[in-house]
């Protein structure tokens, strides 16, 4: 089948990848020229695992192009996938000038009948606002071709997200009743997906377009809840730690998104619950949990640099090693990530950071220039911690997992370790003559 995704950002690009793999040809549409440049380069300007592997080999085999240039993507695409971001506006609700800017132009250049499908996260009834610009544009060419807008919201974890797109645990279709034969054409686009057992889930725009936030904010609400019983665990001298093995047992809680720390992060969990607020209050109905979700979350990155100064006092003069910036593993994407936060308040009260991340430095520069208060290191997390008078571990890296605490002692100016993702046996780390804190486990 002939594809066209619009937006070759991290949601597009996989997206296009992954449709190619499977044999379609695909062309990517994106208006930053420099991103299509690297594209056409071999070069993926993101770090996602696999990712740039599966771009090479499908551009080599001519099924997957990219272009600036919309005429081509849509003359191109039977289906037009539009992955463009919807970036959240001051008062929280998602940004839909891009989305509605990109179906303005389809239905300004479309020439024939096409299924467009709206994988850009938005909030209920956003596809029918797709719907309604598209009619616009024809209209005023005087144009008449038929066209159907299907909702297909992505449900793709960062560092994970090849994987998740060629094997999922579903598909969101959302159609009207008399787009059945749009909901047929994505089935079959998604056959190769769906071998093994029925994973699509046909239902309305609106429902299908709920699902994502809904998803979302499920998760968010775990993490913020764990959050708030491991603060509960250190008032009561309990192990949050032990209280997670004990309540993820429970068949009917599970482990998944129950592991304490310092705050979600990424370009997702943040910005969705703050648009679901939004779309909730806009909608008249309450959201009494994702206030609250969002208030632990933003309290809880605060928690390492309260334990730095609950054990230093001032922290004006002081240097602390940072591990991990990126929001999560295996990505280089620092958008709402709690290393931020951590860094940011460091800074303001006066204290020199020295940080270590495999993936994300490159993204550290682009955020904060060069600066005389933050060094960054990539290959060498030991290096960071040379004239550290604690170190402050923000992200759960596999290569972070198993260091040698007598290393980080020897290394260090000071001896003070603050597990913010409670990664570490405390007896391991004390016995190596560190002061360890973690979140949620009683000192």
């Amino acid at each position: 089948m002939n594809i066209c995704v619009i937006g070759a950002g991290y949601v597009g690009l996989v997206t296009a990848a992954c449709f190619a793999e499977v044999g379609n040809t695909v062309v990517c549409v994106d208006n930053d020229g420099e991103k299509i440049r690297q594209l056409c380069a071999g070069h993926v300007p993101l770090f996602e695992p696999g990712l740039d592997q599966l771009v090479r080999d499908n551009a080599e085999r001519g099924r997957l192009h990219f272009t600036g240039d919309l005429a081509r993507g849509v003359a191109h695409g039977e289906v037009i996938f539009i992955a463009v971001g919807t970036p959240p506006r001051e008062d929280g609700a998602a940004d839909l000038r891009n989305v509605l800017g990109a179906a303005r132009a389809v239905g300004e250049l479309m020439d024939g009948p096409r299924v467009i499908a709206a994988k850009s996260t938005a909030p209920p009834g956003s596809a029918e606002k797709v719907r309604e610009e598209i009619a616009r544009a024809l209209e005023s060419r005087g144009a008449a071709p038929s066209f159907s807008v299907v909702s297909n919201p992505e449900f793709l974890k960062q560092g994970a997200a090849v994987e998740d797109f060629m094997r999922p645990d579903r598909i969101i279709i959302g159609a009207r009743e008399e787009d059945r034969g749009a909901v047929e054409v994505m089935r079959a686009l998604y056959a190769p997906f769906n071998r093994n057992r029925e994973r699509l889930l046909v239902m309305d725009t609106a429902s299908a377009e709920l699902t994502k936030y809904a998803a979302n904010a499920m998760l968010a609400a775990r993490i913020s809840c764990m959050n708030e019983i491991a603060n509960l665990a250190e008032c009561a001298g309990a192990d949050i730690e032990s209280v997670r093995a004990g309540v993820g047992a429970d068949p009917r809680i599970g482990y998944a998104f129950i592991y304490p720390g310092c705050g979600y992060g990424g370009s997702c969990l943040p910005k969705d619950v703050r648009a679901l607020r939004r779309a909730a209050r806009d909608a008249g109905a309450e959201s009494k949990l994702l206030d609250a979700v969002e208030a632990v979350n933003d309290a809880q990155r605060s928690k390492p640099v309260e334990k730095a100064r609950a054990h230093f006092g001032e922290l004006r003069g002081k240097c602390f090693a940072l591990w991990g910036l990126a929001f999560k593993p295996d990505t280089d994407d620092m958008r709402e990530a709690p290393s931020r936060a951590v860094m940011e308040e460091l800074w303001r009260h006066g204290a020199a950071v020295r940080a270590f991340d495999p993936a994300a430095t490159a993204r550290a520069r682009e955020l904060y220039g060069e600066r005389g208060d933050l060094a960054l290191f990539e290959d060498d997390p030991y290096r960071a911690l040379e004239g550290a008078d604690g170190l402050i571990v923000v992200t759960e890296w596999r290569a972070l997992r198993a260091a040698d605490p007598a290393r980080i002692k020897e290394r260090m100016r000071g001896d003070v370790l603050i597990d913010a993702r409670n990664i570490y046996d405390p007896a391991a780390i004390r016995a190596a003559g560190l002061v360890y804190y973690g979140i949620g486990r009683a000192a």
